[in-house]
């Protein structure tokens, strides 16, 4: 990881005077109904660099995917998102009708200093995500210099992400956004300030087993809440009653509490949960201890006794990394838990602790709850960034270095 740090060429690197710059953007944002975009953070999150390229005096040619159209679908035309990225750069977006062929040459030829131009969107040939190297060669003829900024779609090995990096030996470089995730996230594996905790949530221990082997050996404090939190006191004898579980996986929650031991990690699960006769934000509802918990009643998210300990354990931390909620915090009712991690963290934040906050619900949550700003780094990228917390190489990040 140091030397990607090390050796990590941004667009910082390269002045874009009469350049044309192909950028690779994570444009893949949800739509309304009436397909306007609903959030337009991604968008906003590349906007520092195209804005450098054509301050530069360069033109953006900006491509990617959106959703997952089986061929061309017109509710997946990125032609849908083209005047909000307008506004948000300030500059008229030019739109060409396909990425690759006659059209989108024709565009590019025609681009000017300062100009901007949107591709449709890459997944409607289906040789994006099948890395085809044909495809990417015919990618790379619209651009002279090329810039991979969509970290969300780093962890694939598609045409635009990986293959086409090739075709630009010398002239490729990370963008502003991608760079940054790099950092902070090599701030929490690497280079992170101890005590050093890890806050996992979410349903499911078997999504997150890898990330839990994997950073161990870099954490002193490891917090799980979220349903997989009942994995773990079922294996050690609780009564859970109709709460969320995954049965087969209680020998890897009992390998896993072993094995923080043996590497001197504190691991915390939930004391109290409060728990719902249904799946409903009317259920009636009750606090037990989380061992406790009655047939036909199932825990929605943690008790006052929990959040108590949770934020000790957070305030006494220098680094922190959180990933997945602590409850069914779509539902008011069973959003207190998840809410009062949130604030822990925003005043560690605020007292000097470094935290990164990753994975679509952990970032819908922050958001929700007005603490993106509360907090030192909020990810874009759900999958990408836990493959890096893994330990993998990512395709994207690695065909730069190449």
């Amino acid at each position: 990881m140091q030397s990607k740090i090390q050796f990590m060429k941004t667009v910082n690197d390269f002045n874009f005077e009469n350049k044309k710059a192909l950028i690779r953007v994570d444009f893949n944002v949800p739509l309304n109904d009436n397909l306007e975009v609903a959030d337009s953070t991604r968008i906003l999150a590349a906007k520092s660099t195209i804005i450098k390229v054509l301050e530069d005096g360069g033109s953006c040619v900006l491509m990617s995917h959106l959703g997952r159209p089986n061929g061309v679908e017109e509710k997946f035309s990125l032609k849908n998102i083209a005047s909000k990225v307008s506004e948000i750069i300030g500059v008229q977006v030019q739109f060409s009708e396909n990425c690759i062929g006659e059209k989108a040459e024709q565009a590019i030829a025609e681009l000017e200093n300062g100009e901007v131009l949107l591709l449709e969107n890459l997944r409607f040939h289906k040789e994006e995500k099948a890395g085809d190297d044909e495809f990417a060669k015919e990618l790379s003829k619209l651009g002279d210099i090329y810039v991979n900024d969509a970290f969300g779609t780093a962890h694939r090995a598609h045409a635009s992400t990986a293959i086409i990096a090739k075709y630009f030996p010398k002239n490729k470089c990370y963008g502003l956004l991608l760079a940054s995730e790099i950092e902070n996230i090599h701030k929490v594996l690497t280079d992170s300030k101890k005590p050093v905790t890890a806050i996992i949530g979410g349903a499911k221990v078997s999504s997150k087993i890898t990330i839990i082997e994997s950073i161990l050996d870099k954490i002193d404090h490891l917090i799980i809440g979220g349903g997989m939190a009942f994995t773990f006191i079922k294996a050690q004898g609780g009564s859970i009653g109709s709460s969320l579980v995954e049965d087969d996986k209680q020998e890897m929650a009992l390998s896993i509490l072993k094995l923080g031991k043996e590497k001197n990690v504190k691991i915390h699960l939930p004391v109290d949960a409060i728990i719902a006769d249904q799946f409903s934000n009317d259920a009636h509802t009750k606090t037990e201890a989380i061992n406790a918990i009655p047939e036909g009643w199932m825990g929605l998210d943690v008790g006052s006794k929990t959040n108590t300990i949770f934020r000790e354990v957070i305030l006494n931390s220098n680094t922190i990394l959180w990933n997945g909620p602590v409850g069914v915090f779509e539902m008011e009712n069973f959003a207190t838990g998840s809410i009062s991690l949130g604030n822990a963290i925003a005043e560690a934040t605020e007292n000097g602790t470094f935290s990164l906050v990753g994975g679509g619900d952990s970032v819908a949550a922050v958001k929700q709850f007005n603490l993106t700003e509360k907090v030192s780094y909020v990810s874009t990228g759900g999958g990408a960034m836990l493959e890096m917390l893994e330990g993998k190489t990512l395709p994207g990040i690695q065909a730069i270095l190449e």
